[in-house]
Order: structure tokens, then C-alpha cells, then sequence
């Protein structure tokens, strides 16, 4: 189950990743202060390629089996995805500044998922 929740959520991210930059590029460019583009484009940045770590993961489980780390790294680059890219977007568009404080623990999120996948490929790959 995990690994078909993991391709859809890569798959889903990655398309919004696409529109959101686009949305960025051609919609935002002159609504927003630089520092605030800026801003966005990192969350989509780093939505995506976590987005195809995220695929990569799941694409690993299913060659080589699943594993407690490499489920763990997918949960956390999941979590990271929602909470670093979507504070970010939250504080861009909205200005909700209580957003704030969520982006490092997306980030968090993805330096475990990155860690997991570590331990999880230096357990299944030989």
C-alpha cells in the first residue's frame, strides 16, 4: 500500500511542482518582490527533487523489498514535501508569518528521508 501511496503522491507533486513553477514564472514574476520569488521558486525546487527522490525510493522497494528505513525515508520525504514546500507557498501567497517556523521542520524531513535512504540502501543493495 505504502508504495502505491509513494508513486502517487511523486506523481501528483511533480505535476503540481510543473504548474506551480509556471504558475511562478508567468503569474507571479511581477506581483512579487524578488525575495519573495525567490522564495517560491525554492519550494518548487525542492519539491520536485524530492519528488523524484521520492519515486526513487519507492521504485528501490519494489526492485529490491521493502524495508523499515526505505519506508521511513518515503513517510519523511512525504512529510517534507507537504511542510517545507507548502509553508513556503503558504508564507508567499498568504503572508502568514506562523508559517514560518513549519519550513525547518520540513527540512527535517527531508534530512531523515535522505538518512533512511542511507541506511535502507546500505541494507538492501549489495
Amino acid at each position: 500500500m505504502i508504495l502505491k501511496v509513494a508513486v502517487a503522491y511523486a506523481a501528483l507533486a511533480g505535476a503540481l511542482g510543473v504548474i506551480l513553477g509556471a504558475f511562478g514564472a508567468h503569474g507571479l514574476r511581477d506581483a512579487l518582490e524578488p525575495r519573495l520569488m525567490q522564495t517560491f521558486e525554492t519550494a518548487v525546487q525542492y519539491q520536485l527533487i524530492h519528488a523524484l527522490a521520492l519515486l526513487m525510493v519507492a521504485i528501490l522497494c519494489g526492485q529490491v523489498g521493502r524495508s523499515l528505513a526505505l519506508e521511513i525515508s518515503m513517510i519523511a520525504f512525504m512529510a517534507g514535501i507537504l511542510l517545507f514546500s507548502g509553508s513556503l507557498y503558504g508564507l508567499v501567497l498568504t503572508e502568514m508569518r506562523w508559517l514560518g517556523p513549519v519550513t525547518p521542520l520540513g527540512g527535517l524531513c527531508f534530512i531523515v528521508g535522505w538518512f533512511a535512504l542511507l541506511t535502507g540502501g546500505l541494507q538492501k543493495v549489495g
